[in-house]
């Protein structure tokens, strides 16, 4: 049976302005930063960028303790073969 139903993503037109609702709500949210009064504990929270790099350290460090756990969690091929 053939599904020739097209989906919502599967014209690139789509695609392009779903992307560019994301760089809109980027930039919007880039120039809030410097209007928005933030209350800070921490005074490395005021840092220019300080949420975007904890974000992407935390997903590296993620990433590694991943790799990481997979060498003792992972399974052979045939595991639920036998």
């Amino acid at each position: 049976m053939k599904d020739d139903k097209k989906h919502l993503f599967d014209d690139p037109k789509n695609i392009k302005y779903v992307l560019h609702i994301l760089y809109v709500c980027c930039a919007i949210l880039f120039i809030l930063d410097f209007v928005i009064h933030r209350h800070v504990i921490h005074s490395w929270e005021s840092l220019w960028g300080f949420y975007p790099i904890y974000g992407f350290v935390g997903c590296v460090i993620l990433v590694l303790v991943a790799t990481w756990m997979r060498k003792f969690l992972m399974r052979t091929e045939d595991y639920y073969d036998k």
